[in-house]
C-alpha cells in the first residue's frame, strides 16, 4: 500500500473515527444541568406514582428501587422475581451477549406490589408459559411515557426527570449511603468499575452526606 493509498483510505474514514474517544458518562449535562434525581426529587416521585394506575405505579418502584434501565424493566417476567430472596432478576440487557443475569435485593412493599398488581405468585405456580410473561408487555416508548407522566405529576422536569435520571438517582443514592462500589456496580450491571465510580460525583444533599461521614 503507498503513501497515496493511505491518504485516501482516512479521507474516506468516518468522522468519528479520527476523532478523540468520547468522554465517558457523565452527571451533568453539557449546560451543566443535572441528570440524576435527588433524593427528595425520588422521594417525590414515589409519591406521585401512589396516584398513579397500579401497573404504572409498580413501574414507577420498580425503576426506583433496582435502579435498572427502563429495557431491562419491562423485559421483566414472573419467573425472575425472587419473592423468597428478596431480588429481582435482570438480564444485562447492555451485553454483548445474552443470558447474562443480575439478582438485585429491593424493598418488601415493591416485591409485595408486584405480587399483588401482576399475580407473581399465581404467574409462578403455572406450568405453563404464563411464568414467563413480562409484567409490562408495553413497548419501550409506552413505557417512557409512563414514567413521563409520573415524573409531570410530580412536579418535575429537566434532563434527571426521565428513567435514566431515576437510575442515576439510585446510583447516587448507594454511594452516599456508603455502599461499595463493586456491590453498587454488580447492582446497576456495569462492565467497568470506573463507570460506577461516576456516582462519587455527586452534588448537594448528596456530596454533603458523604462529607459528613468523613467529618464524623
Amino acid at each position: 500500500m503507498t503513501a497515496s493509498d493511505v491518504t485516501v483510505k482516512m479521507r474516506t474514514l468516518p468522522s468519528r473515527s479520527r476523532q478523540e474517544p468520547q468522554a465517558g458518562m457523565q452527571l451533568f449535562d453539557p449546560s451543566g444541568a443535572r441528570k440524576y434525581l435527588t433524593v427528595s426529587e425520588r422521594t417525590a416521585f414515589l409519591k406521585a406514582a401512589e396516584r398513579a394506575p397500579r401497573d404504572v405505579r409498580t413501574l414507577a418502584m420498580t425503576l426506583a428501587w433496582s435502579g435498572c434501565r427502563l429495557s431491562e424493566a419491562l423485559a421483566l417476567t414472573a419467573d425472575r422475581v425472587d419473592l423468597a430472596g428478596g431480588v429481582l432478576v435482570f438480564e444485562s440487557l447492555k451485553k454483548r451477549q445474552d443470558g447474562i443475569y443480575r439478582a438485585v435485593p429491593v424493598p418488601p412493599p415493591l416485591l409485595e406490589a408486584l405480587d399483588l398488581v401482576h399475580g407473581v405468585r399465581e404467574a409462578q405456580a403455572r406450568r405453563d408459559r404464563g411464568r414467563s410473561l413480562r409484567l409490562w408487555p408495553v413497548a419501550r416508548m409506552t413505557g417512557w411515557r409512563m414514567v413521563h407522566r409520573v415524573m409531570t405529576e410530580a412536579g418535575l422536569s429537566g434532563p434527571a426527570a426521565s428513567p435514566k435520571g431515576l437510575r442515576h438517582a439510585f446510583g447516587v443514592a448507594a454511594v452516599s449511603t456508603g455502599i461499595p462500589l463493586n456491590l453498587v456496580q454488580k447492582w446497576l450491571g456495569h462492565a467497568q468499575l470506573s463507570t460506577t465510580a461516576i456516582y462519587a460525583n455527586a452534588s448537594g444533599d448528596e456530596e454533603q452526606a458523604i462529607a459528613r461521614k468523613m467529618w464524623n
